[in-house]
């Protein structure tokens, strides 16, 4: 799985935010950070974990959530992480 499908896949789950605004979405890169380039509240990030987990068919331990950092490409990292792990 590449890097964008993975980038593309969490700005359709982003998208599905209704505090993210949809304008921002236009310009994410793996440096975007969650917290301070979209608005996204932390306690969303949880959420979004979750949907990425479905949307990916992975499932995140609780040690990977916790040590998650704020940019999208943290995420990216993680999924593939866990894809390789599987």
């Amino acid at each position: 799985m590449e890097r964008q499908e993975i980038i593309d896949g969490l700005v359709e789950i982003l998208k599905t935010v209704r505090t993210i605004d949809p304008q921002k979405l236009n310009k994410v890169t793996e440096e975007t950070d969650f917290i301070a380039d979209l608005n996204t509240p932390s306690t969303e990030m949880i959420n979004i974990a979750a949907k990425a987990e479905q949307k990916f068919d992975v499932e995140f331990d609780d040690d990977d959530i916790d040590n998650l950092g704020s940019k999208v490409k943290d995420i990216v990292d993680l999924i593939l992480t866990v894809k390789e792990r599987e």
